[in-house]
């Protein structure tokens, strides 16, 4: 496989991030131009500007470490709690204390909302623990895909504020790295840059100057707040005018499986019932594939599309994903429209996009009855066909919120009574030698 640019694969899989933190799609690229815009103001040099360049990109790569974890605390939507916090000053404990207040068990009654707000209070989760789990998951996950130790240290400090009293450490001023306190501002910018425009994004990084922003680069901001070219191009961004042109990075084959297994370890994180689902059912796959003569670029093609199969479930809630008793009609649904969302976010990526109609079928069924567009027979590849049976393999022998993993012996069972309906029988035959 030829070596494509880093910068397009990494960007098309940020909108992935951008989904499961509720944000508009884009978000991690148009954050990314902003922050690219300060550094050339601050005149810093290539190495650190590469380095800045990925940090913005892969800002949420830890999105997932907290997510279940802030559904469940909250009895909340996971999106909207990440969405929200994002425009508010939770540093201030009135700020915070109002904002956990609209947003605790909604739709719930008074003692209810009343005993998650204690809950919160006692366990002191609303900020330090859940912002340490997702910056240090989010340096792991850089580190995975072999980027430097300034980028992963920027995702670390992305949460800390000048005035020592942002997350998860406390870190003040110029403790702070420069990239991590770049991040914070870029990132506010944007996001009240696409709600109220120039002077909102303007007007909160004012505001918050000297206390969650270093002044200096408040000021660096203000310099190119009337250059109307810029801020037109935000709303499409060009990744490639802002990588330093003699740093610019590349994927080749080995890469390229450590970007696909980093976004699976993300989308595996989502949820605890999930942990390793997308390694694991990679394995399966894999191995059903070599069984049935596949060569070595369609095992390799498999082992991506396995690993990267469900990264439209970021764009799923936790409340729906780990609920334990049976989804509502239109929570099931919305479980339903994820294979869509995975083939959205592949088909961005060009070294994955012929993968992205595979990643979108694994769900499907050969008698039609399966989801998201009732796809039958003949529409149905064999790498479609393989994913199927490894994905519902590795489902019924995990644990999930609603009963017991099962024994090989009892899922090979259940999954004999939709072989040759529903479920590819060669597939299913070498899966059933494999575990023999």
């Amino acid at each position: 496989m030829s070596a494509v640019l880093l910068s397009e694969v990494v960007g098309a899989l940020s909108y992935a991030l951008d989904l499961t933190e509720g944000e508009p799609p884009g978000h991690a690229t148009r954050s990314c131009l902003i922050g690219m815009r300060l550094a050339e103001e601050l005149r810093l040099d290539a190495a650190t500007r590469s380095d800045l360049f990925y940090a913005l990109l892969l800002k949420d790569a830890g999105c997932t470490a907290n997510a279940a974890r802030m559904a469940a605390l909250f009895g909340a939507d996971d999106q909207e709690l990440k969405h929200s916090s994002k425009r508010v000053d939770w540093a201030s404990s009135v700020g915070a204390f109002a904002w956990s207040v609209r947003q605790v068990a909604p739709g719930q009654g008074v003692r209810a909302r009343v005993d998650r707000l204690l809950a919160i209070k006692d366990e002191g989760e609303v900020t330090r623990s859940l912002m340490q789990a997702r910056c240090d998951r989010g340096a792991e996950i850089v580190r995975m895909i072999g980027l430097s130790a300034g980028v992963a240290d920027a995702i670390r400090a992305l949460d800390e504020h000048w005035d020592g009293r942002g997350q998860p450490v406390g870190l003040a001023g110029e403790e702070i790295p420069l990239l991590g306190r770049i991040l914070c501002l870029a990132q506010t910018a944007e996001i009240f840059y696409a709600a109220e425009g120039i002077d909102g994004a303007y007007d909160v990084a004012e505001r918050r100057a000297g206390r969650w922003f270093d002044p200096v680069l408040v000021s660096a901001l203000a310099a190119f707040r009337g250059d109307a070219g810029f801020w037109t191009s935000v709303g499409d961004p060009d990744l490639t005018r802002w990588e330093p042109p003699d740093r610019v990075l590349t994927a080749d084959g080995a890469r390229l499986d450590d970007i696909a297994k980093a976004f699976a370890a993300i989308v595996d994180a989502k949820s605890p019932w999930t942990y390793h689902h997308s390694d694991r059912m990679s394995l399966v796959a894999t191995n059903v594939g070599a069984a049935l003569g596949l060569d070595t670029d369609e095992l390799r093609d498999l082992r991506h599309v396995a690993l990267l199969h469900d990264i439209g479930k970021l764009a799923i809630s936790n409340r729906i994903l780990d609920k334990p008793s049976g989804l509502t009609s239109a929570e099931f649904a919305r479980v339903k429209e994820h294979p869509l969302f995975t083939q959205w976010v592949l088909e961005r990526v060009s070294c994955f996009s012929d993968l992205a109609p595979a990643a979108g079928a694994h769900h499907e069924r050969l008698d039609g009855g399966g989801y998201p567009r009732g796809l039958r027979g003949d529409d149905l590849t064999m790498p479609m066909r393989v994913l199927a049976v490894a994905d519902v393999y590795e489902a019924l022998t995990s644990d999930r919120p609603y009963r017991d993993a099962l024994s090989d012996e009892d899922a090979l069972d259940l999954m004999r009574l939709d072989v040759p309906g529903r479920l590819d029988a060669d597939a299913f035959g070498a899966l059933e030698s494999l575990i023999g």
